[in-house]
């Protein structure tokens, strides 16, 4: 699994594409349900491709992080492709993105 706590906190995913993106990402919402203290990174660096599974999946995560557990989920190292996804559904104005990993989680330690 490509999950791990990065510190109390924060969660820190490393996605790729399909199986391994539902499957971490479900890991990823059941953690969250079980301790709502959590904030979320994805590192989206290694994915090629969103399918609308994926789109339903990243919009749950999201719903349960930021309206539920009132926490923050950022999404970093989309590449231009994966990009592009967000941009023609309008996602790119519900997610907050980072540049890459460091970055990411200077934003959620900083609470930016």
């Amino acid at each position: 699994m490509s999950v791990q706590q990065w510190s109390e906190t924060v969660l820190l995913g490393e996605l790729g594409d399909d199986p391994q993106f539902t499957d971490d990402l479900s890991a990823i919402i059941e953690q969250c349900t079980r301790d709502p203290r959590q904030d979320v990174l994805l590192n989206l660096g290694t994915l090629n491709y969103l399918n609308s599974s994926n789109i339903a999946q990243l919009l749950k995560l999201r719903k349960l992080v930021t309206i539920t557990n009132h926490r923050r989920l950022k999404l970093a190292g989309v590449n231009t492709q994966v990009w592009g996804v967000f941009l023609v559904t309008g996602l790119d104005r519900i997610f907050d993105f980072a540049d890459d990993v460091p970055s990411g989680l200077a934003g959620l330690q900083m609470g930016a």
